[in-house]
């Protein structure tokens, strides 16, 4: 793997834990109280933002190659699965919500 492939790969971790690992929106501004629309909002900007970044990286390597909506199926729920550890612990572990 090049190292453009482990940066996104650890953005792409960081992105789909981040919103439900915090209370505020976004990481910047403190809301009274997130609900899970929310940090289903903030999960997909992190995705958009992910898939933008390696259409970047990839447009840099050479040319992009088309995709089907069998990848995009694939790459949306590989992102759900990065972003797994977080929701259990904020949703399931978590006794005591930090709101």
């Amino acid at each position: 793997m090049t190292v453009a492939m482990w940066v996104l790969l650890l953005i792409a971790i960081v992105c789909a834990n981040s919103p439900f690992l915090t209370t505020k929106w976004f990481g910047i501004k403190t809301v009274a109280r997130k609900h899970f629309g929310h940090h289903v909002l903030e999960w997909m900007t992190g995705l958009v933002l992910v898939a933008a970044l390696a259409y970047v990286f990839e447009a840099q390597t050479g040319p992009v190659h088309q995709q089907g909506w069998e990848f995009f199926v694939i790459a949306i729920t590989l992102y759900a699965v990065l972003a797994f550890p977080a929701l259990v612990w904020r949703y399931f572990w978590n006794v005591k919500s930090p709101d």
